[in-house]
């Protein structure tokens, strides 16, 4: 099957199984979004989910995250990995986002991207999310699923983006990255996966994928 065509398969399957898309991470604006975005880095959104609603009710604006101790940003944010970078990231990005884009979230990629602590995933997702700008970020999810299932030879996530944007409408991208979020934390692990009972992997799986997870899984075992 060509990859377009199994891109329109799994789009069809993915819009009667998520129909809509709520995005994870509890927020209320631009702001919190890409506060609480760049502080799930190797950790759950449910943990994020769990210390936010504290840390906004201190730092609900980025002048007033930016008037917090580091110290203060940290004790919210201490069962986070990396909480340490992470609170030095959060106040230091409020402060720049006043020096230099008066107290808003920038709709700019390059000026995403120029924070500290948000890289071009961060970015997509504050865009698409936020501004509803055309973007596919992919995750550790989306970078493994779309290699499995065929979609990308997954060398690298920048690889990955560009294979997704390629197979996928543009107009789709925004959904669809939450879709496929969505479906492989709910079918898709990435380790014992019964791919012959997977609504997706069962047709799309690639040979190789299917070796490679057998092999794991033994491993596992």
């Amino acid at each position: 099957m060509r990859r377009i065509d199994k891109a329109l398969r799994i789009a069809q399957e993915l819009d009667e199984r998520y129909p809509t898309t709520p995005i994870p991470l509890d927020h209320s604006d631009a702001f919190t979004l890409l506060v609480a975005v760049l502080l799930s880095a190797q950790t759950t959104d449910k943990k994020v989910n769990e210390v936010t609603p504290a840390l906004f009710a201190d730092g609900p604006t980025p002048a007033a995250m930016a008037a917090l101790p580091v110290e203060t940003i940290l004790r919210h944010i201490r069962q986070l990995g990396l909480a340490p970078t992470k609170a030095k990231n959060v106040r230091r990005l409020s402060e720049l986002l006043l020096e230099r884009h008066g107290g808003e979230v920038p709709v700019s990629f390059e000026a995403l991207e120029a924070l500290p602590g948000v890289g071009h995933k961060t970015a997509s997702v504050v865009m698409s999310q936020a501004f509803g700008v055309p973007a596919f970020p992919v995750d550790t999810h989306i970078h493994r699923l779309a290699a499995r299932w065929g979609l990308s030879d997954g060398k690298n996530v920048d690889k990955t983006e560009r294979d997704l944007k390629r197979v996928f409408p543009k107009e789709t991208w925004n959904k669809l990255h939450l879709q496929i979020i969505f479906f492989g934390r709910e079918f898709c692990p990435a380790r014992n996966h019964d791919m012959l009972a997977c609504p997706v992997c069962s047709w799309a799986a690639t040979k190789k994928a299917v070796a490679a997870q057998d092999k794991k899984d033994r491993r596992v075992r």
